[in-house]
């Protein structure tokens, strides 16, 4: 446990909002380093339907339709957490 800047007597309303702020500034930077460009979104978009094609081909339909569904899962994952209002 850390000691507050403001000793012993601190104000707890003055830490909260230091929480609040600290914390929102610590999930703009989870954002900005997760954001993703529609560029390279669609590109990522292309290798998936590439594999899951080559995939599908090479091994059976359900694979290929397998690993279409888990990227397709993360993408929503990712998109979730894009979305996610913040401070």
């Amino acid at each position: 446990m850390q000691p507050w800047p403001e000793g012993p007597v601190a104000d707890p309303e003055a830490a909260r909002e230091r929480y609040t702020s600290d914390l929102g500034a610590s999930h703009k930077a989870l954002r900005e380093a997760i954001r993703a460009d529609l560029p390279v979104a669609h590109v990522g978009l292309g290798i998936v339907v590439v594999v899951s094609v080559l995939v599908g081909l090479f091994a059976q339909p359900a694979a290929g339709a397998l690993v279409a569904s888990s990227f397709a899962a993360l993408f929503l994952a990712a998109l979730a957490v894009m979305l996610l209002p913040g401070n």
